[in-house]
């Protein structure tokens, strides 16, 4: 990036500013998915993204990818212009995305090779990840024998291993059984507080934004806009049942069901 790319915004980690995003369909009409959408995530700091199905959340996190350019505004990471894909930014699908003829450890592996990473570093680094996935001993394994719990903390340690600087998650859980899914919003909260890395986290659950995020974004039908920044004011760290227990997760769950139908 050059000298000119360095915008304002110093003391963010990523910043969108008035991203707009209009898509033309097969059949020839003009959609506006973005409609002047301002995100900001500081370092450290787990934000969601909440709204209307289709309303252009996920279109948001690509585009902070980089695998999306917008029409109108802009990206910024560390106060630099974004242009593409980079890999400070990491990025966790819903569709697991993992090679069906490597092994857990060749999918870990992958983004490492990619880096050019050395051998002895990449494999120490992707055993280390899956140890923190709770992963540990079924290196050897291939996707077609794991459940889609596993699997999903496999596509989280490969792009944990390539230590970006954001994480960006799009409904991660969205695929799983509720117990799976608990568990894994545990297992998430717990990486986030042993590494601090910037997380965006798109989800349709109000439960799961309130349990995981600092700030939660709430975007209005299509064309999007921000509704509303709503701070989560409940201590970390959190307990899944104290908190379902506790009059500010009721409070703040009724607002931000009030602010989806509004």
């Amino acid at each position: 990036m050059t000298a000119t790319d360095v915008a304002a915004g110093a003391g963010l980690k990523l910043h969108a500013r008035d991203v707009r995003k209009t898509f033309v369909t097969r059949n020839g009409k003009t959609v506006t998915a973005l409609d002047g959408v301002d995100v900001q995530a500081r370092p450290g700091e787990f934000i969601s993204l909440v709204g209307p199905s289709g309303c252009g959340k996920s279109t948001l996190l690509y585009i902070l990818g980089g695998f999306v350019q917008p029409d109108g505004g802009s990206i910024e990471c560390d106060g630099a212009v974004v242009r593409g894909p980079g890999p400070e930014r990491g990025i966790v699908f819903q569709e697991f995305a993992l090679f069906p003829w490597k092994t857990v450890l060749g999918n870990v592996e992958y983004g490492l090779i990619e880096a050019g990473v050395p051998a002895a570093e990449r494999r120490e680094r992707a055993r280390r990840y899956l140890e923190m996935v709770n992963l540990t001993g079924i290196e050897s394994s291939y996707p077609k024998e794991l459940s889609g719990g596993m699997k999903q903390r496999v596509a989280i340690a490969r792009t944990l291993a390539v230590e970006p600087d954001v994480l960006l998650m799009d409904e991660p859980f969205g695929a799983l059984d509720a117990q799976t899914r608990a568990m894994l919003q545990v297992e998430l909260m717990r990486i986030w507080e042993r590494t601090k890395t910037t997380i965006v986290f798109v989800t349709h659950a109000l439960d799961e934004a309130i349990f995981l995020s600092d700030r939660i974004y709430v975007f209005s039908q299509r064309p999007a806009k921000v509704k509303a920044v709503i701070e989560v004011d409940i201590a970390r760290p959190r307990d899944r049942e104290a908190m379902l227990d506790d009059p500010a997760y009721a409070k703040l769950h009724h607002r931000l069901a009030q602010l989806l139908v509004d």
